[in-house]
């Protein structure tokens, strides 16, 4: 059967190109015909009566009648929904919740997931990135192989016996069309394990014996699972493992830290990275522009510019909005629409969706890098900052100084977190960094002093402050022992799927839970 399918998979995801070539060429007008579509389909539900969707023609009469959400403002609404109430939210039967992986605070979210947000959105997503892939590489063999999926897991929701939730990876999985499930691996009493260092152990077990030609996943567990495969057959390079593997699509947080290291366990020119934007609300985006290898591995290359940005996905259920900086925390912030946007500006992104989330700050940050077509690249959270100085470091600025830092002196990072430090009797602090080096630099003080410069040259924020230690002192950089950051996240039950180490902090508490972690493994190792 699987034999049979592959080369019509293969024909159909080269014929979808079309399909996306009409969004690019008609943003504005696909996108008005969505927020249309979106008010009608919900205008009789219980938000859609409340906010008079029925009255609404244009989209100054939807900013005027309908405030920006967020989580807490949506969650009465989705409860009603978990407690077995429909027509809330949204008009068709919500039966599963992507269970968000919280990494601005410890609360759970639960997000309404429709059939229609599966199909329309996230599946219809998926396949047009591999159309994208194909019209990059048109003689590609993907579709010959299996896609190795590192997922989550799910369970039932209590609230209501009718209704599941997981991560968002165990919901596509569950639901994913029978063609798809001959097309991945591993198997789904595996995929959708819950304890996860089982499921690692099983996942690599079974799928060695498979020929994989893809991997999706966040980068931290490919890195644990690529480390597990290692320790069962022996070898260094995952091409002895899977030689016909030549795509790696990865999301979730940036890729430049682990880039490096992708390319010493795949040493190969015709392996490929391809960005993915996929969250709980939806597939927003995904890298339309791709090259070899070599192309983005070579020394030269800056790390941050090494994408050329992902294809803001228009026709997939979605109505965007964009929201100034300036505008966060105001009680009526302004948006824009498609149309308004410009490059080089940081926006909030704002959606209203096919799920029943009704201009919703999801609170990721983006950037437009091009407006012909409209592509994008993820810069942070809108609570994923430290600004404890008026410094105003973003998760991108941390990744482009960690980049440059072990560029420098050899290092490769595992995983970093950073925060706060404030000095007693003094009104400057500095930042506290704890890293988990797979390989340590060269010199500890110049890794630091480059993180610290590179900080200051793409951050003025951070200039002025660091400017003869007016208000920060140079950053204080801690190695932490390997699996620290292992350790914490099964500490908050938060290992595999999704979840992952939150970089920036304006707070101490994740930090000194952390420290707490390593600290007490070297009293252990003195006594």
């Amino acid at each position: 059967m699987k034999k049979l399918l592959s080369p019509a998979l293969s024909q159909i995801a080269r014929l979808r190109w079309g399909r996306i070539e009409y969004f690019i060429n008609n943003p504005f007008e696909v996108q008005q015909q969505w927020l249309q579509q979106l008010l009608s389909a919900a205008q009789y539900t219980v938000f859609g009566r409340e906010y008079r969707f029925s009255q609404i023609h244009t989209l100054q009469e939807y900013k005027q009648q309908v405030p920006v959400h967020d989580y807490e403002s949506l969650k009465p609404y989705i409860f009603r929904i978990m407690e077995g109430e429909q027509n809330v939210l949204w008009n068709t039967p919500i039966r599963w919740f992507a269970k968000s992986s919280g990494t601005t605070s410890d609360k759970s979210k639960f997000i309404p997931v429709s059939s229609e947000s599966l199909q329309e959105c996230h599946y219809r997503a998926g396949r047009d990135v591999i159309s994208i892939y194909y019209k990059n590489f048109p003689d590609s063999d993907l579709l010959t192989g299996k896609g190795l999926v590192i997922g989550g897991s799910h369970q039932v929701n209590k609230l209501n016996e009718a209704s599941y939730y997981g991560d968002l990876s165990a919901v596509m999985l569950q639901n994913m069309p029978f063609y798809g499930q001959l097309i991945r691996t591993p198997d789904l009493s595996i995929a959708l394990m819950d304890e996860w260092e089982e499921k690692i152990n099983r996942m690599a077990y079974t799928t060695i014996q498979e020929n994989v030609t893809s991997i999706a996943g966040v980068p931290t567990w490919t890195m644990v699972l690529i480390k597990k495969i290692f320790e069962i057959t022996g070898t260094q390079n995952l091409l002895d493992v899977w030689p016909n593997l030549e795509l790696y699509m990865h999301g979730g947080v940036s890729f430049t830290p682990y880039r490096s290291q992708f390319h010493k366990l795949i040493p190969s020119p015709h392996m490929h990275y391809l960005e993915t934007y996929n969250a709980s609300e939806g597939f927003f985006a995904a890298q339309d522009q791709l090259c070899d290898a070599l192309c983005t591995s070579s020394d030269e290359v800056d790390p941050a510019n090494a994408s050329p940005g992902m294809l803001l996905f228009l026709n997939h259920g979605i109505y965007y909005e964009f929201m100034p900086m300036e505008e966060l925390g105001k009680d009526n912030p302004q948006t824009l629409s498609l149309r308004e946007v410009e490059t080089g500006q940081s926006y909030a992104l704002v959606i209203s969706t096919n799920g029943g989330l009704w201009r919703y700050l999801i609170g990721d940050t983006i950037e437009f890098v091009s407006l012909q077509p409209f592509r994008i690249r993820v810069t942070g959270r809108t609570k994923s900052f430290i600004n404890a100085f008026g410094e105003e470091v973003v998760v991108e600025n941390a990744d482009r100084a960690i980049a440059e830092a072990c560029k420098h002196t050899g290092a490769q990072v595992s995983d970093y977190t950073a925060a706060p430090l404030f000095f007693e009797q003094q009104s400057v602090g500095a930042h506290e960094w704890l890293i988990e080096f797979e390989i340590p630099p060269d010199s500890l003080s110049r890794f630091t002093e480059i993180l610290d410069r590179t900080l200051q040259s793409i951050n003025s924020d951070y200039e002025a402050k660091r400017y003869k230690n007016i208000a920060l002192h140079p950053p204080v950089v801690i190695p932490v022992p390997r699996g620290t950051f292992h350790q914490w996240l099964k500490l908050k039950r938060k290992l595999g799927g999704q979840h992952k180490v939150p970089r920036l902090n304006n707070n101490r508490q994740m930090i000194e839970e952390i420290k707490s972690i390593f600290l007490k493994q070297t009293d252990q190792h003195l006594f």
